[in-house]
């Protein structure tokens, strides 16, 4: 080889050392972290905290930047810990300016800063990624005035409730308690309701139902025989009595509901807020959880199919009755007004304002359909592939939080890390054209 030749080689090898250092630098999320409107986060966010002498809270760009790595890549919060001590792109993203060997914070204090935030607070953190969305040119504003909407169940970190499971359930946790403050009742019956449990799922299993329901039935008089013996031994003492209400009163509707009951019904007792939710589906026909409003943009935008909204509706309400919030509540998320919602057979006589009236299409639907909208309809199961994603990689298909609060919280902040993924592929690809703008020759990546 010539020297002229070397020298070039070499050039070329520094050149191609010097990318590499480019590529580290400009890491998606290092171009990420430069693009949210940290600001605007800390001016929502800021409302929760005062002035008040005391522990200073942590920073805003910092819980924030936990909440969206830890629903992005799907992570439970302690290895959403154990990533950041070891990832310096997580701390960066995180406002870090130096490298932390340790934690600078608590695992508790994410749980401590959702509950301060709430569902209407964390709004801000989906608003923010459309803005980004918007800037980076991974959707356009106007794409935003049309959309696609459908329910879905967030399941809960729940057992699969029975009748025989929560009985013996509601048992022991009476007989826990009375012994952690001291109260001696008369038989706590855990061999004979163990037993008892076993023998019932074992007829069960053997299509004996009679034989089941008769151990059901020994389940539920040893039920009612420790709740009798525990509301005469408090009897009188106000501070066991303020103890005891809450799981007495939760008992005693687990041992008088029945099976085809009006009304909500207990199907967990650490989880009394959980519904029971029929979907229609073949290999699931009940779903243990909350309904779940889903909105996605009709159109696929060059970042990808991007949440615009989404609620959890307590109380199992009718697809077409939920829009009456929906509607109201996506407008002023995007600041746009929606000009056409696709829906599905199941938002059939729906109460939409009466402006959006003439705006709501639905499958099938033959009248005021024009050529344009019957070929926008047949993208409305564009949204199912969307949920899917949402309950296999962002932590929506077993929700973990507990009460009320963390139905609406997980449900936000798992759109919130749909929308974030979508946009970190989005800046991966070009930051991938502008390295190929800088050098057109093929790179060897030995990784």
């Amino acid at each position: 080889m010539q020297p002229r030749e070397r020298r070039e080689t070499g050039e070329q090898d520094l050149f191609r050392s010097r990318l590499d250092q480019i590529i580290d630098l400009k890491h998606p999320l290092v171009a990420l972290g430069r693009t949210v409107d940290w600001g605007f986060l800390e001016r929502e966010f800021g409302a929760v905290y005062t002035d008040d002498p005391g522990r200073p809270p942590l920073p805003t760009r910092l819980m924030a930047g936990l909440a969206i790595l830890k629903h992005t890549y799907d992570l439970s919060d302690e290895v959403l810990c154990e990533r950041w001590v070891e990832n310096p792109y997580y701390q960066f993203f995180c406002g870090e300016e130096f490298f932390q060997h340790r934690l600078v914070f608590d695992r508790s204090s994410l749980t401590r800063w959702r509950n301060r935030m709430g569902e209407e607070r964390l709004q801000a953190l989906l608003q923010e990624s459309l803005s980004v969305a918007t800037r980076t040119k991974a959707i356009k504003p106007s794409e935003l005035s049309r959309v696609i909407v459908d329910t879905t169940v967030q399941p809960k970190n729940v057992t699969f409730p029975t009748d025989a499971k929560l009985l013996n359930r509601a048992r022991e946790k009476l007989v826990r308690l009375a012994q952690l403050n001291g109260v001696d009742l008369r038989q706590s019956y855990a061999r004979v309701g163990k037993f008892a449990l076993i023998q019932h799922q074992r007829y069960a299993h053997a299509k004996q139902f009679k034989r089941a329901n008769r151990m059901r039935k020994k389940l539920r008089t040893y039920l009612g025989r420790v709740i009798r013996d525990i509301g005469r031994k408090i009897e009188g003492n106000s501070g066991l009595e303020a103890a005891f209400t809450k799981l007495l009163l939760l008992a005693h509707r687990v041992r008088e509901q029945q099976q085809r009951q009006r009304g909500p019904k207990v199907y967990s007792l650490h989880a009394p807020e959980v519904e029971c939710i029929g979907k229609g589906k073949a290999h699931r026909p009940y779903e243990f959880g909350v309904k779940v409003s889903v909105a996605t943009t009709l159109k696929h935008c060059k970042g990808g199919q991007f949440v615009t909204h989404v609620k959890a509706l307590p109380g199992n309400p009718y697809d077409g009755h939920t829009l009456a919030t929906v509607i109201p509540d996506m407008e002023a998320l995007v600041g746009n007004t929606i000009a056409r919602i696709l829906a599905d057979k199941g938002y059939r006589g729906h109460n939409a304002p009466p402006d959006y009236k003439f705006r709501v299409f639905i499958s099938g639907q033959k009248r005021g359909v024009t050529p344009k909208i019957k070929r926008e309809l047949r993208r409305r199961s564009a949204v199912e592939p969307v949920i899917g994603h949402l309950k296999a990689e962002h932590r929506m298909g077993r929700n973990y939080l507990w009460f009320r609060r963390g139905d609406a919280n997980n449900a936000v902040l798992a759109a919130v890390g749909y929308n974030f993924r979508r946009l970190i592929r989005w800046l991966r690809l070009l930051l991938r054209q502008i390295l190929d703008a800088l050098c057109p020759g093929p790179l060897i990546n030995p990784a």
